[in-house]
C-alpha cells in the first residue's frame, strides 16, 4: 500500500504546533532538528500525592517519570531518526519510524494534557459557564455527562483513553475514545479532557475495576482547565 510522506508527518507536525502554544497547554518543548520539536517530560503542577486519596503518590511517580519520561525519551529518538532520513531521502526508513513516531508522541501528547486536567481534591470546584452549558446542552446534567464519559471509557477494550472534545464543525461537545495512545488530535475533535485508562493509570489502587477508577477520578478533574481549553480551542 503506497503511503503519502506529507500523512506520515501528521502528528509531528500535530506536536510541534501544539507544544508552541505554551503552558495552557501543558507541553514542555525541546530542542529542533530539522523542524522537527522534541518533546520534554513537564513538570507536574502538583506534588505526586496531591491527588490522593483518588490517585496514590506511589502512582502517580511511576506513571510520570517512568511511563511518560518513557515516551518522551522514546519519541525523540524517532523524530531525530526521521529528520535524518527525511533529509537522506530514505522514505523507507520514513515509514519505518511511523508507528514508533504515533505511538510515543501520541503518549506525550495524551499525558501531558491529562496532568493538567487534574488537581487536588482540596482545588475541585464543578464546572460553570459556557462549558457548563454545553455539557448540560448535550447530556442534560453534568452526572449524565459523567454516566456516558464512564460508559464510554470503560468500554475501551485493552488499553487506551476517554476523551471530551470540541467539534468545531457543530460547536458542541463529544465523548470519544482512542486506542492505545493515539491522540484525539488525530479526529476532527479537539481535545479539552482526557482521562488515561491504561492499567498502568490505576492498578495499584483499584487493581483491573476500572469503573471504579473512573467513578472516583471525577473528585480531582480540573474544571478550569477544562474550560480554559475549550476557550483555547474555539479560536
Amino acid at each position: 500500500r503506497d503511503i503519502q510522506p506529507a500523512a506520515m508527518f501528521k502528528l509531528v507536525t500535530s506536536l510541534a504546533k501544539v507544544q508552541q502554544t505554551g503552558s495552557l497547554l501543558g507541553f514542555s518543548t525541546g530542542t529542533t532538528v530539522r523542524g522537527i520539536v522534541t518533546a520534554k517530560l513537564p513538570d507536574l503542577p502538583y506534588d505526586y500525592g496531591a491527588l490522593q486519596p483518588v490517585i496514590s503518590a506511589q502512582i502517580m511517580e511511576l506513571h510520570h517519570k517512568k511511563h511518560h519520561a518513557a515516551y518522551v525519551a522514546n519519541y525523540n529518538i524517532a523524530a531525530t531518526q526521521s529528520a535524518e532520513a527525511e533529509a537522506k531521502n530514505d522514505l523507507a526508513t520514513m515509514i519505518k519510524l511511523q508507528g514508533a513516531i504515533k505511538f510515543n508522541g501520541g503518549g506525550h501528547v495524551n499525558h501531558s494534557i491529562f496532568w493538567t486536567n487534574l488537581c487536588p481534591p482540596k482545588d475541585y470546584s464543578p464546572p460553570t459557564g459556557e462549558l457548563l452549558t454545553l455539557l448540560e446542552a448535550r447530556w442534560k446534567s453534568l452526572d449524565n455527562f459523567t454516566a456516558a464519559f464512564n460508559a464510554s471509557a470503560a468500554g475501551v477494550q485493552g488499553s487506551g483513553w476517554g476523551w471530551l472534545g470540541l467539534n468545531k464543525a457543530t460547536g458542541g461537545l463529544e465523548i470519544a475514545t482512542t486506542a492505545n495512545q493515539d491522540p484525539l488530535s488525530t479526529t476532527p475533535l479537539i481535545p479539552i479532557l482526557g482521562v488515561d485508562v491504561w492499567e498502568h493509570a490505576y492498578y495499584l489502587d483499584y487493581k483491573n475495576v476500572r469503573p471504579d477508577y473512573l467513578k472516583a477520578v471525577w473528585q480531582v478533574i480540573n474544571w478550569k482547565n477544562v474550560a480554559d481549553r475549550l476557550a483555547e480551542a474555539k479560536k
